[in-house]
């Protein structure tokens, strides 16, 4: 099957790979340089993406062939971890830019080798733990009377680690709970904090305006949310129309205060006509005949004379039936 589209004038083409979603992966990147071969070799860093929004960085240094898609087996701490490729050349540059990730701190792996068909079968048997893991962890938690609630299981490929993604308000001492964890599962555990908002993203879901949650598709930084910007825009203090799926207010009110507090100080009142700018008198163009003018039609008409009154009068027209019989 052909990938590759091209335009019908061909002064374009690019492939299917470049623009498609990342499979079934949550924040997708369009990879729009993936058709530029030099733009591979400027780096050796690929980006690698888990479970839902868990990604990393990875280094290619035995050169394999990768591309968007791949799966492949990466070094784990300890063991090895299988993920899938979703992002090469020079665009990984980029994103760990964008997530302020400092090459000189952040611990860059390596690509161990394509995954297999032993390593895809037993990450998949690893994999389908998880749940029930989940719901045995909340239970032992429960039972040692921490406030904290375990959003989520995710175990490594190779099935030697779990990571715990909890949430609590407070600081919770958890050592206890690692000791049962490791004595009941029997592999190496990974506690992580996550807020409400990163368990909206993990999950996933749609939104009231019928699209994916920004948070499962694009959005990594969460800002705090406060019903100033509600009130900023005159939105309807109704706390389940205002709370998104993670009960926190909605990250889209953010979205568009900055446009609200420029027209604020600008003095303009919501709800007000906005008042264009005639583009003619700016750039000093009279149009002569008046035809260009598209507000020709707003202007009033002058008071014209009766036509009818200066009408001369006519004679009556004769009846000819009345002159016949006449």
């Amino acid at each position: 099957m052909n990938d590759t589209f091209t335009l019908n004038n061909e002064a374009c083409k690019f492939s299917e790979k470049s623009c498609r979603r990342n499979s079934s992966q949550m924040l997708p990147v369009v990879d729009w340089l993936s058709d530029l071969p030099e733009t591979v070799q400027q780096t050796e860093l690929v980006e690698v993406q888990f479970k839902n929004t868990r990604k990393g960085y990875y280094r290619n240094a035995d050169h394999l062939p990768l591309e968007k898609g791949t799966v492949v087996a990466v070094e784990g701490n300890p063991g090895h971890d299988i993920g899938e490729v979703t992002l090469t050349g020079q665009l990984v540059l980029k994103q760990m830019q964008k997530y302020h990730i400092d090459t000189e701190r952040y611990e860059i792996r390596a690509i161990y080798r394509l995954a297999t068909e032993a390593d895809l079968q037993r990450a998949e048997e690893a994999h389908a733990k998880e749940h029930a893991t989940m719901i045995e962890a909340r239970r032992l938690a429960k039972s040692l009377g921490l406030e904290m609630k375990i959003g989520d299981v995710e175990y490594q490929g190779d099935g030697s680690k779990a990571i715990f993604y909890y949430i609590a308000d407070g600081r919770v001492d958890f050592r206890q709970l690692i000791k049962v964890y490791a004595e009941t599962f029997r592999i190496r555990i990974e506690m992580k904090q996550i807020g409400a908002r990163q368990e909206a993203g993990r999950i996933g879901g749609t939104g009231p305006c019928g699209r994916e949650l920004c948070c499962s598709t694009w959005m990594t930084q969460f800002n705090s949310v406060g019903t100033y910007a509600a009130r900023l825009q005159h939105i309807s203090p109704n706390p389940q129309k205002l709370a998104g799926q993670c009960a926190k207010l909605k990250c889209c009110l953010n979205y568009e205060v900055p446009v609200y507090e420029d027209a604020k100080k600008n003095g303009i009142v919501l709800g007000s006509p906005v008042v264009e700018d005639n583009p003619e008198e700016e750039i000093g163009f009279q149009n002569a005949v008046g035809e260009g003018d598209v507000t020709r039609f707003d202007k009033k008409r002058k008071n014209r004379p009766n036509n009818n009154n200066r009408r001369p009068n006519r004679p009556n027209r004769p009846n000819n039936d009345r002159n016949e019989h006449a």
